[in-house]
């Protein structure tokens, strides 16, 4: 069962449709236009942690490598391990402990010049073939010829780290060349010293700015972590970080920003700042989790919001429309008032809009249906005096010529038109043969279904000329049936033939009350009607009078025909006609 709605609901319907479309489309893009700016704030926060914290760690890495220089270019010491160097091995116990008065004062001038305030702990000094020339702390060996921080510090001054219980040191290597020593001179010893790692560690883990969920750690070459993670505990030398970020920095050189997954599995927004040459990577992180909380808390402000919009605009929608539909409905009402014969009936709405423009319209209309209602009332009386002289016949008979155009199968080809095909079809035919008719002077009848009847009045001493009007008339009919097929095709129409026939005699003659021309009977037009269905398929056949009037005409040619209809023991008598010289459509 189909559903109605009346036009108040509709409106409020309408009202709550485009409101609800507008606030969508403007929550839609609010949220995508809220979460690319807190994307770009958040990575601009981070890029300015990382770049910030970044550059101040690889300038404490530098400032320790320079600090750690002091020792390795301190004439004294150069001059020491020089010494040493080339003590034989076996005098060199001796040797070492006898210098190690000389060192420790040395380092003890370091220590006072600058590393109490560095967090100096420990320093070795180790000659070039790895023996420990001076320790200040306890050594777990004595010779770092193997050793990895030996192997790599005989190279170039470089800062690493190892674990210390659930923390870690900093150890800062610099090799140690002679004095007045040239580039690319061997180095004659290497510095390893240890410190501790506050400094650092106060760079890494303030975390203003950063929320709950944001840290900032470093990673070194070999994808640990080397401070304290802001979630997990113990994970300095034990947590792997093989993070998208980590790799771009070690395998390709170059930092990373943007979403991706931490060393928890949990999609963080990150950005990274790499040194690798300094053996590190820093990474500041926030959870994409509280990036986004933000749009989370806009979305349910926005939802809140439009509810209270789309209430609001149902109620204005609702006094709208019963603004609207109240003298809608008046109008309504006033015209089932007027369906059931009652015309006096006026709404006398008086809005100045087009509702007031209607109603005026409308009493207007009331009031000139209820004038004629009484006019016709009036007439009604008159009409039935006249309803018995509707069709009057003459006291008199005529002589004419009586003419009948048929379409040929029209009942088949119109079953497959629809009702305006069909409509369109009838008038290019039925218009195209009564134009023809007129001019030749005939007159139109009427059309009967598909056929068209029309005759040509006989005057006494016009006759020759009229049956020569009527001949010419009815072949030229048939000699337009490529213009009419034209016009059909020019339609997408079907393509028709027709017949004509004409007949002679006397016919009664009725006026009408109804129409001008006047209506034809009699057996005459009966017999039109009859032999029109032997005619070909447009061509011309006429009965027996019109042929013994017509017979002695120049320029037809007439041939009797018979069939089933037309024949003598029918009392029918039919002849086909034909030009036999070109005669010019309107020469009469």
């Amino acid at each position: 069962m189909a559903i109605s709605f009346a036009i108040n609901k509709k409106l409020i319907l309408l009202v709550m449709s485009v409101s609800i479309i507008a606030l969508s489309i403007t929550a839609f893009l609010s949220f995508n236009y809220a979460e690319q700016i807190l994307k770009e704030r958040t990575g601009e926060q981070l890029f300015g942690e990382s770049t910030i914290r970044g550059d101040t760690l690889r300038l404490l890495f530098e400032s320790r490598i320079e600090q750690n220089q002091i020792i390795s270019t301190d004439p004294m010491i150069q001059i020491l391990v020089n010494e040493l160097n080339q003590t034989p091995e076996t005098e060199l116990p001796e040797a070492i402990e006898e210098k190690r008065r000389a060192f420790l004062t040395q380092i003890q001038a370091f220590q006072t010049l600058i590393g109490f305030s560095i967090g100096f702990e420990d320093v070795k000094i180790i000659g070039k073939n790895g023996e420990v020339l001076f320790s200040l702390g306890r050594t777990d060996k004595d010779n770092f010829q193997n050793d990895p921080l030996f192997q790599k510090g005989i190279q170039s001054s470089f800062v690493d780290f190892e674990p210390f219980q659930n923390s870690k040191k900093m150890i800062v290597v610099s090799p140690i060349f002679e004095k007045d020593s040239k580039i690319g001179d061997d180095p004659i010893g290497v510095v390893i010293s240890r410190m501790r790692t506050a400094a650092i560690d106060n760079i890494l883990l303030n975390r203003s700015g950063l929320g709950d969920s944001g840290e900032i750690y470093i990673v070194n070459r070999n994808f640990l972590m080397l401070s304290e993670s802001r979630f997990i505990e113990n994970t300095i030398f034990s947590q792997q970080v093989d993070t998208i970020a980590v790799q771009k920095c070690f395998n390709e050189g170059i930092n990373h920003e943007g979403l991706y997954p931490d060393y928890r599995e949990i999609p963080i927004y990150g950005s990274s700042y790499c040194a690798s040459d300094l053996g590190f990577v820093l990474l500041a992180e926030i959870d994409e989790a509280e990036t986004i909380q933000p749009i989370q808390t806009l979305q349910g402000r926005i939802f809140e919001t439009g509810l209270l919009i789309i209430t609001g605009m149902a109620i204005i929608a609702f006094i709208v429309s019963r603004t609207f539909s109240k003298p809608l409905i008046k109008l309504k009402n006033a015209a089932n008032t007027i369906s059931e014969g009652n015309f006096e009936v006026r709404t006398k709405i008086t809005t100045k809009d087009e509702i007031g423009e209607l109603s005026h319209a409308f009493d207007s209309m009331a009031q000139k249906l209820q004038e004629s209602l009484i006019e016709i009332k009036e007439k009604e009386n008159v009409i039935k005096q006249q309803e018995d002289i509707l069709l009057q016949f003459s006291d008199y008979s005529e002589k004419y010529c009586v003419c009948m155009v048929d379409i040929m199968n029209s009942t088949k080809i119109t079953s497959q038109l629809s009702d305006s095909q069909t409509s369109e079809f009838y008038r290019i035919f039925l218009n195209s043969i009564a134009l023809t008719v007129r001019n030749f002077g005939g007159i139109v009848v009427k059309n009967i279904g598909d056929a068209l009847l029309f005759y040509f009045p006989i005057l006494h001493s016009e006759k020759e000329l009229t049956m020569k009007k009527c001949l010419n008339c009815c072949l030229t009919l048939g000699e337009t049936h490529s213009d009419i097929a034209t016009k059909l095709k020019k339609e997408n129409l079907p393509i028709i033939d027709y017949r004509t026939s004409a007949t002679f005699g006397i016919v009664r003659i009725a006026r009408t009350s109804t129409s001008s021309v006047n209506d034809i009977f009699g057996t005459t037009v009966n017999k039109c009607a009859k032999i029109n269905r032997t005619a070909p398929a447009n061509g011309l056949i006429i009965g027996e009078e019109f042929y013994k009037n017509a017979k002695d005409l120049d320029g037809y040619t007439f041939k009797k025909i018979e069939s089933e209809i037309v024949s003598p023991e029918h009392g029918y008598v039919g002849y086909i006609v034909s030009r036999t010289q070109k005669i010019k459509k309107n020469n009469y």
